[in-house]
């Protein structure tokens, strides 16, 4: 295991999952009464990446899907997570008896979406699996203490201050969702 190697892959995974980013979009569940449970999300979440760096490739291929394909599809997922946001509408319906949201959407796509799992296996081109797992393993922490503190960090920022972030970050996920398609695509 490489130190520095490890530090790298932390800070990509990092930028990718967005931990403060998704912050908005976990608050404005918590308003509308959903569910969250931090350990769930975080370790469906930690099970998907560790899939994916293990045989992600292999089970895209399994199922007949490239790399890209399955890039695409997360975008448009993002890009409607975006809409809402910034919209304040609802276009993803949950069961009606379901007030959870740990696994779907926050749990993927949100921390264990397209671009991580993509992300994920284009690290295997210049890291070991082990600096990679280790990576993951500090942005779980991150990204559990985050959804654990959603509710004060809410209290802190204010309903106001919540609903700028929503939608500023609302913003910034259109335009990660259209940089995923663009780049895709190629565009």
């Amino acid at each position: 295991m490489n130190g520095q190697d490890i530090l790298s892959v932390t800070l990509i995974l990092f930028s990718i999952i967005d931990i403060p980013g998704n912050l908005p979009a976990v608050i404005a569940m918590k308003d509308q009464g959903k569910i969250i449970e931090s350990g769930k999300a975080t370790l469906v979440a930690g099970i998907l990446m560790i899939l994916f760096l293990l045989g992600g490739e292999s089970i895209l291929k399994l199922l007949g899907v490239d790399v890209a394909s399955f890039a695409i599809a997360g975008a448009i997922i993002i890009f409607i997570m975006g809409m809402e946001m910034v919209l304040g509408m609802t276009f993803f319906k949950e069961a009606a008896n379901s007030k959870s949201t740990s696994v779907v959407p926050v749990a993927f796509p949100m921390i264990a979406g397209a671009g991580t799992l993509t992300t994920i296996l284009t690290l295997r081109a210049e890291y070991s699996p082990l600096d990679i797992a280790a990576g993951i393993a500090v942005n779980l922490i991150l990204v559990y203490f985050a959804l654990r503190s959603s509710n004060l960090i809410h209290r802190m920022i204010g309903q106001g201050g919540a609903e700028i972030l929503r939608k500023v970050f609302g913003i910034i996920l259109l335009a990660i969702a259209i940089k995923i398609f663009r780049t895709n695509v190629g565009l």
